[in-house]
């Protein structure tokens, strides 16, 4: 594969644009490079989340889920790329299903926090929804595959799920919102 970073100071952006994978320019500003800017933001926070002490299969979940938006922010970057197919959403599916399986079923809404890894949880969930928001706007205007905006919108379950599976392995309460606490 070579050096694909031999360089990292080019200056090719000074002028406000930056390269696509596919060699083609575009504004920084523009609605595919905050598309791809907010998966990687994503991708920290998870990354954040990860560096917590986890399961081994919390740990290996965020991973490959570091992998896929790594991915998705390879098939953002060239017009026209697939990299997320819906065999990623499946397993985003299996995942929460696994996740949810012994939780306690809700009847109030959940704030965020808890332990600190519950709480990282929310933030990424909240950076995926984020993120979901900005591709969902670049495919108002460009194609984007419709498993990559299913991809984003299944992570923000799996983050929230991961966040309440988090608090409970800790055996600490989700903090629920309540709506009898007075003005």
């Amino acid at each position: 594969m070579g050096h694909r970073l031999s360089k990292i100071v080019t200056r090719t952006g000074d002028g406000g644009t930056t390269g696509l994978g596919d060699g083609s320019r575009v504004a920084k500003d523009s609605a595919r490079i905050d598309a791809i800017g907010a998966v990687d933001e994503l991708n920290a926070f998870i990354g954040l989340l990860s560096v917590e002490t986890l399961s081994p299969a919390t740990t290996t979940l965020l991973s490959e889920i570091q992998h896929d938006l790594f991915d998705l922010g390879g098939e953002l970057s060239i017009p026209g790329h697939a990299a997320i197919g819906t065999s990623h959403v499946d397993r985003l599916e299996r995942a929460v299903e696994t996740l949810n399986a012994d939780l306690p079923r809700l009847k109030e809404f959940v704030l965020p926090g808890g332990t600190r890894p519950a709480a990282l949880a929310h933030v990424a969930r909240t950076v995926c929804r984020r993120a979901e928001r900005a591709v969902v706007s670049l495919a108002a205007t460009e194609p984007v595959t419709q498993p990559a905006r299913m991809y984003l919108n299944r992570l923000s379950d799996v983050l929230f799920v991961l966040a309440r599976f988090l608090n409970r392995d800790a055996g600490v309460p989700d903090v629920m919102w309540r709506r009898d606490r007075g003005a």
